[in-house]
């Protein structure tokens, strides 16, 4: 997972390296190398990870315990086990593996570690449970000290595995720029990637990070699920309420498979629509200002960054469809009904049951659903981390942009293709309401319209020069040459 949460950096930070290798007077020395004893205060279980992990780096390992004859035999072999104040004087890097309220139990060792760099690896078990991150209270406590946030969004499961894909990055943050350095020297030879996050303030979002669970996914699946409940609402109204209240038939057995796999595609159809939408809106935007230099309201900044779930979500509620309408001929009741069907012709001596007009109307309606679904499969792919970044930008624009936009069009012709005539015959308006496609097709519909209408050239010129730096009050000339995100910041 790659953490995108801005944090303020002091100023002094601002003028510094990233990782920088600038000595300070109070800082701790900037080199780290294999063969270097590493301390580790605490015997948990990130501790034991933790030992291991330094260890098949190439580090050497010392343990400080409160009970160092107890806690012996739960580290490799290779790591001394010492009493915290025998322990500390064998490194210059300390990590404190304790909770915070065990921070006090440090204070007598604070001539010990005078000096010495502390790495704190804690979390808290809530967002914000103190004004002050750990990292904080643990530099006011021991102030001779050099105090580092780190390693609190790895896992002991990274640590003991090894790390891998989006375990592997480390958020890395001091008031001493050596000091991250210093740690982050360490933690690439341990396999990580460090990312410097700034002063030590930024530690009060840096232990928020691991509490935080899928936080671009909540709008997302918010939005589905009020959608969802929506639609199926709708769908059992027209569906079963009213063929319940006005002609006395039972039709509540449809609720488990036949109303969901009518509300599912609603949803799906739906959200990916959304997902186009905000370009479209950019682009009225840039249009309007006649610049792209004007910064997007917030409620668009936010709905562009969700566009990424959005589409996974669209494509899981699409894949159920596909799921469910493969089972409705295995349903009893479908089987009843074709049972029935056919008692029927019998008694009214129908041969032939064939209408040509459906038969073509189904064929189109699969098969445009199965392309698809085929596409939106490729999006999603596209979409992980270890697929996208084998791609050119180029390349990746092509499939999420343009193949995408073409789902959507393909999403419409099976919408069309599903309700053919019905949206023209009166007896489909149940107590007033139109047919569910219909309501599903009016966004996505606007969104094509939209689309082509950018197509004109006497708009999309306009379009891409204002995306090149033009103005309308003729500041940067036409010819200026684009910017290096220009292009790729649309989505029309």
């Amino acid at each position: 997972m790659y953490y995108s949460h801005p944090v303020s950096m002091v100023k002094s930070d601002l003028a510094m390296p990233l990782l920088g290798g600038e000595t300070g007077d109070s800082c701790a020395p900037c080199v780290v190398s294999c063969g270097d004893t590493i301390g580790i205060l605490g015997t948990g279980d990130f501790a034991r990870s933790l030992a291991l992990r330094l260890l098949y780096s190439g580090f050497k390992v010392v343990v400080g315990s409160r009970n160092p004859k107890m806690s012996s035999g739960l580290f490799p072999a290779a790591a001394q086990v010492l009493p915290r104040e025998e322990a500390v004087k064998h490194a210059q890097l300390l990590f404190v593996a304790l909770f915070r309220e065990h921070y006090p139990s440090l204070i007598p060792l604070s001539d010990a570690i005078s000096g010495k760099t502390l790495i704190d690896v804690s979390n808290n078990l809530e967002i914000n449970v103190s004004r002050e991150s750990n990292a904080e209270y643990l530099a006011a406590l021991l102030p001779q000290c050099t105090v580092v946030k780190a390693f609190n969004v790895v896992s002991a499961w990274a640590l003991q595995a090894g790390p891998k894909d989006g375990n592997n990055q480390l958020l890395i943050c001091s008031d001493c720029p050596d000091a991250r350095s210093q740690v982050a020297s360490m933690g690439r030879s341990m396999g990580f990637v460090p990312l410097d996050m700034g002063a030590l303030c930024a530690a009060r979002e840096v232990e928020n990070v691991p509490l935080l669970l899928l936080p671009l996914w909540r709008i997302p699946c918010t939005l589905a699920l009020c959608l969802f409940i929506f639609f199926l609402l709708y769908n059992f109204v027209r569906s079963v309420l009213h063929p319940y209240l006005l002609e006395g038939k039972n039709q509540f057995y449809k609720l488990p498979v036949e109303l969901l796999n009518v509300t599912l595609p609603c949803v799906a159809y739906v959200l990916l629509s959304l997902v186009y939408a905000p370009g479209i809106l950019a682009a009225l935007y840039q249009l309007h200002n006649g610049t792209k230099y004007k910064r997007f309201p917030d409620w668009l900044d936010k709905w562009m960054i969700h566009r990424k779930q959005m589409g996974l979500v669209s494509f899981f509620l699409a894949a159920l469809h596909a799921v469910y309408s493969l089972c409705l001929p295995m349903r009893r009741s479908a089987r009843y009904q074709m049972l029935n069907e056919a008692i029927k012709q019998a008694k009214h001596n129908v041969t032939s049951a064939w209408v040509e007009e459906d038969v073509w109307r189904m064929e189109i309606y699969v098969s445009v659903g199965i392309m698809a679904l085929g596409i939106l499969s490729l999006l999603a792919v596209s979409s992980l981390p270890s697929i996208s970044s084998s791609l050119t930008w180029r390349e990746f624009t092509f499939i999420q942009s343009r193949l995408g936009f073409g789902a959507l069009v393909l999403c419409t012709l099976h919408t069309l293709t599903f309700g053919w005539k019905r949206a023209f015959e009166w007896s489909r308006y149940v107590f007033y309401l139109p047919p569910t496609f219909t309501l599903t097709l009016t966004l996505p519909l606007l969104i094509i319209s939209c689309r082509v209408v950018f197509l004109l050239p006497c708009i999309n010129q306009k379009l891409k020069k204002i995306r090149r730096g033009w103005e309308k009050d003729g500041r940067v000339p036409p010819t200026a040459p684009a910017p290096a995100s220009a292009e790729g910041s649309s989505i029309v």
